[in-house]
């Protein structure tokens, strides 16, 4: 995708650890914890595989990655958010390295790991290409690169459209949900790819009640977190209104809770 104003990338990142080290995601990380088994499961995970969580969050894949006994680095640039994926792997007792790592810019060597992999985190890279082109480059010839991707027509993607109707993003920044586009990853991973397999896939944020998601979200998800502190009372009750209204309208639970269906994409990229 090409852009006609280059953004600044270390100020949009500097913003975006803000973000993320704001509230405590890991209250909403772990329930999407089958994302990261179902994602072990189709990169046929092994035990003696050298596995690398980019972007690991409180470390969903991380930990099903550990539980099938892979020698396992876990990063990210929040250190907050990996203290929480190691409090996860020492309660299950789980051998994991963790590391604080930027992902357009990771800490190893080429072909330094089997299978390269990042569920809902990676995607979030201001800087898409350079992203990318760091988890290739640490993937040995061969290797798999797994990724899981909100796709753009999501409710999470519609919900970083609302947001961003109160807090516009910056200019010339690519939509993370581009990720979930065949063409996106197409153009990120095809010239360094032999096979890139892509299984649409869906995940349903379930909660007591739309009162309780927007509780949750509000406190300790940090795009919204963020977004709330920022906005005035009056604009504030608006984007209430209109998270409500987008609930609402993808909700199919009928007894008063919430179940909203998100769709994302599962990706198997095979390295060239």
């Amino acid at each position: 995708m090409t852009v006609n104003t280059v953004p600044d990338y270390s100020a949009i990142k500097a913003k975006q650890n803000a973000a993320w080290s704001s509230g405590d995601y890991a209250i909403v990380g772990t329930t999407l914890q089958i994302v990261g088994e179902n994602l072990a499961e189709e990169l046929d995970l092994r035990s003696d595989q050298a596995v690398l969580d980019v972007a690991a969050g409180n470390g969903n894949f991380t930990l099903a990655a550990a539980r099938r006994w892979a020698d396992v680095t876990s990063t990210d640039y929040v250190a907050s958010l990996l203290l929480r994926g190691k409090e996860r792997a020492d309660t299950e007792r789980l051998s994991v390295e963790f590391q604080v790592a930027d992902a357009e810019d990771l800490p190893f060597a080429d072909a330094s790991f089997d299978v390269v992999a990042s569920t809902f985190g990676v995607m979030f890279a201001p800087n898409q290409v350079k992203a990318a082109s760091e988890m290739v480059r640490v993937c040995r010839s061969g290797g798999k690169i797994g990724l899981a991707n909100w796709t753009p027509d999501s409710f999470i993607g519609a919900l970083f459209k609302v947001i961003g109707r109160y807090l516009p993003p910056p200019v010339g920044l690519a939509s993370p949900a581009l990720w979930g586009t065949r063409s996106r990853l197409d153009e990120l991973f095809g010239h360094a790819s032999t096979d890139i397999h892509i299984r649409p896939r869906s995940f349903a944020f379930r909660y007591r009640s739309v009162e309780h998601w927007l509780e949750v979200f509000r406190d300790f998800y940090g795009p919204t977190h963020k977004a709330f502190a920022a906005l005035d009372p009056e604009k504030s009750a608006s984007l209430t209104e209109d998270l409500k209204d987008l609930i609402g309208r993808n909700n199919v639970a009928d007894d008063g809770t919430m179940v909203v269906p998100s769709e994302y994409l599962e990706v198997v990229i095979t390295r060239r």
